[in-house]
């Protein structure tokens, strides 16, 4: 008896090394390939499916506890100062003359005649327009066309096109307005802004836009191209999923060169179909010097739970077709751009990905909730310096990444649970993201960074990620905005 005893016990103790082994070959396998647990667990499931109802049922428990040891909670972000669109007004150019519209053919007259230096102003209402509307003759440069509210809110302007405003010429500002689309198909909602061929010096200013597969479509026309463009301040979001197979990023630049992305907050960009991938906002088509920074990306803030891939930032996107690369090559989907000082949060895939884009800098982002920064293809090469990413940074299929003291996390840590990135916030999945002790400072000096939180440049030892205080990103909803 004894014998058999001593037997069951060596069986058992045997059974629970194997056990062991297996576990950490398993760990070890998915630290090396680097797949992150919420792209595994989609794969899983869908792998289950078809079979008998145990390997069915099973599959989904698999997959529901891999996806549970990886996503955070969603969190509701306070009130942000500076980050998207705010309630105080951008400051409107002094002008010679200012043309007031008060009807949607009064607006589509005024944009069409309009002269360098205009002021068009919305005034307080609801404008909606079926069909879009294109602009007139050119600005310049000491003499931009402004289209604008005077007060942020006070302007509703309805698009039922295809397209709101295309924007074909040069020096045309746009800020403080409220637009949705109100299409009864998504498919026929694609841009509030398309902004094209010789637009060069675009603007849009502390506009609120929702309701959009591409709320920013920037791209070539007649072999010219719109660069030197500026995103700042902007609220850019949809209600629902976009039952649509159409690309769907709010901000989608194709060939355009040294625009600059900044201080918005961007969220809830999902594909319902197709290939149900989407992306806060790319640059992509062969162009280059192009900067996201001080941006929030959100992908999942009100919407949540859906199937797909969504993405926060990238530099080449999911690649572009030779017709509509800037040197109909594209070699490289991107050169010499950056994505700095951003918070991406709340993403089902990648927080960046980086795709055939070369000489990138990746610099002081914080990543929270997201499968982390991919730089894929010979073609990128990544210098990925001070970023604070609770997740795994990762080369793949022959990518250059370059990385100099960051904050991360390895992928075997993610499959059991372990998130030491998200511990240094006093509560990552309820938003508050305020340091739950002393900053983690980096060793490096590398003073004049950007700050999401703050206009003034970072000190020379900045704290790992996006911002020294994201209390200092929080409006004073006591009183002061």
């Amino acid at each position: 008896m004894g014998f058999r005893r001593r037997n069951w016990r060596i069986g058992v103790a045997l059974g629970l090394a194997l056990g062991v082994v297996a576990a950490a070959a398993i760990l070890m396998t998915l630290q090396h390939v680097a797949i992150a647990p919420r792209l595994l667990a989609p794969y899983v499931a869908k792998r289950s499916q078809g079979h008998n109802p145990t390997i069915v049922a099973f599959g989904q428990w698999l997959s529901g506890m891999i996806m549970d040891r990886d996503r955070d909670s969603t969190p509701a972000l306070a009130p942000l100062r500076q980050i998207g669109a705010q309630e105080r007004p951008v400051a409107l150019p002094s002008v010679a003359r200012e043309v007031l519209v008060s009807s949607s053919d009064d607006a589509r007259t005024a944009i069409l005649a309009a002269r360098p230096g205009d002021l068009i102003t919305f005034l307080p209402g609801v404008y909606r327009f079926h069909g879009g509307l294109k602009n007139g003759p050119a600005g310049l440069a000491d003499a931009p066309i402004t289209v604008a509210a005077r007060v942020p809110g006070s302007v509703l302007i309805e698009m039922d096109a295809e397209e709101g405003f295309k924007v074909a010429a040069p020096y045309w500002t746009f800020q403080n307005l409220v637009i949705h689309g109100v299409c009864a198909r998504h498919t026929d909602c694609e841009h509030a802004f398309h902004v094209v061929g010789a637009a060069a010096h675009f603007r849009a200013l502390n506009n609120t836009i929702s309701d959009f597969n591409a709320h920013f479509k920037i791209n070539g026309e007649g072999g010219q191209f719109p660069d030197q463009g500026l995103i700042e301040g902007n609220t850019l979001t949809n209600s629902q999923v976009r039952n649509t197979a159409n690309p769907v990023t709010p901000i989608d630049l194709v060939a355009a060169s040294g625009w600059v992305v900044r201080n918005n907050f961007i969220s809830d960009f999902i594909k319902g179909d197709g290939n149900q991938v989407s992306y806060g906002a790319f640059a992509k088509g062969g162009g280059g010097h192009n900067r996201f920074e001080q941006n929030i990306v959100q992908c999942e803030q009100h919407l949540r739970g859906f199937p797909g891939q969504r993405v926060g930032l990238s530099l080449g996107g999911g690649s572009t077709a030779r017709t509509f690369c800037r040197d109909s090559r594209c070699i490289t989907e991107q050169e010499d751009s950056t994505i700095a000082a951003n918070l991406i949060l709340s993403c089902s895939d990648d927080g960046i990905y980086l795709n055939s884009a070369a000489r990138s800098s990746l610099t002081h982002n914080t990543l929270l909730d997201t499968g982390g920064i991919s730089v894929r293809f010979p073609t990128s090469s990544a210098l990925v310096v001070g970023n604070l990413v609770d997740g795994a940074m990762r080369s793949r299929n022959g990518g250059l990444l370059h990385a100099e003291d960051n904050r991360s996390t390895s992928t075997a840590l993610l499959y059991l649970g372990l998130h030491p990135v998200r511990s240094l916030f006093l509560d990552s999945g309820a938003g508050r993201l305020d340091w739950a002790g002393q900053p983690p400072h980096r060793r490096a000096l590398q003073a004049g960074l950007p700050d999401l939180c703050s206009a003034a440049p970072r000190g020379a030892a900045p704290a790992y990620g996006a911002f020294e205080r994201f209390s200092a990103c929080q409006r004073d909803t006591a009183g002061i905005p």
